[in-house]
């Protein structure tokens, strides 16, 4: 079904589920697509239109059981388990993101995290555990683990990114500030700070009236 279900949708309904999760917690059984939309900043028509790609409706009187709505966005994902990442590159950055995703979501979780840094090795770090690079291939297999995070100087990102596709790795989130190269069955989610700083700076400056 993946297959058919465009990028974007797949990228809504992972922020539909976090929305529904959140209106679970307030005690809600359903809710409507209109609701969803307004917390979304969306259309109620998009809404509908990306739940019914996953074969979900909702009814008109009660709009959406919540509890089986997140139990058919997770079954699309095919996440029942949860994801399993691997981390690569245990900088400030690499730090932040072990201490984020490993604080108790449980969707989430960086299970290993790989540096070429001798004196990081065997250090747990927020839950996780290091290693040295001879030890990634081990671990992917231990781990079944088909995820990465990139957080290395951009001037080894390609070499390591070569790596970890040689190793069975197939999706990569690259916060390297480089374009990585490689096979077109491998998806890569290029995460450019800078240029989204840059982009949010300008976006808030006073507009001038002419």
């Amino acid at each position: 079904m993946k297959d058919k279900i465009p990028n974007k949708t797949i990228e809504r309904i992972i922020q539909y589920r976090r929305c529904l999760e959140q209106i679970q917690k307030e005690g809600r059984s359903h809710v409507f697509s209109h609701e969803l939309a307004a917390h979304q900043r969306r259309s109620s028509a998009q809404v509908r239109r990306d739940l019914m790609l996953i074969g979900y409706s909702g009814s008109t009187s009660k709009g959406y059981n919540i509890a089986n709505l997140i139990q058919t966005i997770t079954h699309t994902l095919n996440d029942q388990e949860g994801l399993r990442v691997v981390l690569i590159g245990v900088g400030h950055l690499g730090k932040a993101i072990l201490s984020y995703f490993n604080a108790g979501r449980a969707k989430i979780k960086v299970v290993a995290a790989i540096d070429a840094d001798s004196q990081k090795f065997g250090r747990v770090i927020s839950g996780c555990p290091v290693s040295p690079p001879e030890q990634l291939e081990q671990i992917l297999l231990k781990q079944t683990i088909s995820t990465a995070i990139l957080t290395v100087p951009a001037a080894a990102a390609q070499e390591v990114a070569e790596r970890l596709v040689h190793e069975g790795i197939r999706g990569i989130v690259n916060f390297a500030p480089v374009k990585l190269k490689l096979p077109p069955f491998i998806h890569v989610e290029q995460v450019d700070i800078t240029t989204l700083l840059e982009k949010t700076a300008f976006m808030a400056r006073p507009k001038t009236i002419t």
